[in-house]
């Protein structure tokens, strides 16, 4: 039976015949060269965060507080990442975590399609952002037998939103995860000092520029006056009022399991599991958003004890390496999301690109588990697993 560490004996065995890897195999490097093929004002966007960027950061150190405890003679020839999610049975805990900008990061504009593409290539599903270069309906054809998932920014135009979520439905994405930190926009300096905003500028909104109920209540379409359309969109992008009691609304809208994105204190998680949602998705949006707060690792635990398994958590934030992934599921995550890596590897390389970052991601996290003696993704959130130093 093959194992997602396989890729290493791949690499070795190409390098027989003077083959090297012609993407990076650390995410230092992954990142630097991304740097350098991408315009400053996208790369800002997708590396800044909110404020210093303190957040952003102690989300990758604070992973550097866990430890793995190695477990010898465990029999872990063959490992098995498989999880159960919304319904789905899937080869591992990893997920395409939603990119505002990824379509700008491809050469050819359309990111969000490659994404896709590599998603159906890998078997990690995709989480495909409102904000995206090609309509979700497009998106979603290319994603083959690998569940897709509709990420809502909740706009403050409720038939919009109905409109959003009926054509997700409509394109066969499997699950709605409505992210609940993004109803004002975070202070991100880098951004600032470049005085740029990708979605201001018309791009990535074709979401937006494809439905009819946010093109009939302009004076003129898209196409001709982009500009106007684009301000309509930054006027309504939000709501900014929107609380517990809309959550009975956002549930109406749909069968599909909902699930709630920036969830991280725990009388939240529970009270929104009471109100009915079928999953939790534990973020602070990479540090993108709000600065100065605790590491999204370290609210990980106390998020999955409020939810007592009565439903999945996902988790995202700091994701840089399968070592990551490995701890947040030892920390009780159901499935992770990665979001800057893959970003990174569309830049470099397109959709192999992303396949080559999700590949290494997955081979490093299986040879670990092989390595310390967890064979399955059960004996690595047993009790004991991960200790913190």
């Amino acid at each position: 039976m093959p194992n997602f560490g396989d890729f290493q004996l791949e690499i070795y065995l190409a390098g027989l015949s003077g083959i090297r890897p012609s993407l990076p195999m650390s995410y230092s490097e992954l990142a630097a060269r991304a740097e350098a093929a991408l315009a400053p004002d996208i790369y800002s966007y997708v590396a800044g965060g909110a404020g210093n960027e303190f957040t952003q950061d102690e989300n990758v150190r604070a992973f550097d507080r866990y430890g793995l405890m190695p477990r010898m003679l465990a029999g872990a020839a063959e490992r098995d990442l498989g999880i159960d999610l919304l319904g789905h049975r899937l080869p591992s805990p990893l997920l395409l975590a939603p990119v505002g900008v990824i379509g700008l990061c491809a050469r050819d504009g359309h990111g969000d399609i490659a994404t896709a593409q590599a998603a159906a290539r890998t078997g990690v599903p995709m989480i495909a952002s409102t904000l995206s270069a090609d309509p979700l309906e497009e998106v979603a054809q290319h994603l083959g037998d690998t569940p897709g998932f509709f990420q809502l920014y909740t706009p403050a135009d409720r038939e919009l939103a109905a409109s959003f979520v009926a054509r997700a439905e409509a394109a066969g994405f499997s699950a709605l995860i409505v992210t609940l930190d993004t109803q004002i926009l975070g202070w991100r300096p880098r951004d600032l000092g470049l005085a740029s905003f990708p979605q201001l500028q018309g791009k990535c909104l074709a979401n937006y520029f494809s439905d009819p109920v946010f093109c009939a209540k302009l004076a003129a379409p898209p196409e001709e006056d982009p500009r106007a359309a684009a301000l309509a969109w930054a006027l309504g992008f939000s709501d900014p009022a929107l609380s517990w009691d809309d959550l009975a609304w956002l549930r109406s809208l749909t069968t599909l399991p909902l699930l709630l994105k920036g969830l991280c204190h725990p009388e939240d998680v529970r009270r929104a599991i009471d109100s009915g949602v079928d999953g939790i998705y534990c973020s602070n949006h990479g540090g993108r958003q709000a600065n100065g707060g605790l590491a999204a690792i370290d609210l990980l635990e106390p998020v999955v004890e409020a939810a007592d398994g009565r439903v999945p958590v996902i988790f995202d934030s700091g994701v840089r390496g399968g070592e990551h992934v490995v701890k947040a599921v030892a920390l009780g995550a159901t499935a992770v999301g990665v979001g800057r890596p893959y970003a990174w590897g569309l830049a470099l390389g397109g959709v192999d690109g992303i396949v080559h970052v999700l590949r290494s991601l997955l081979a490093e996290a299986d040879l670990l588990m092989a390595v310390d003696g967890y064979p399955t993704l059960a004996h690595l959130a047993a009790p004991g697993s991960l200790l913190r130093r």
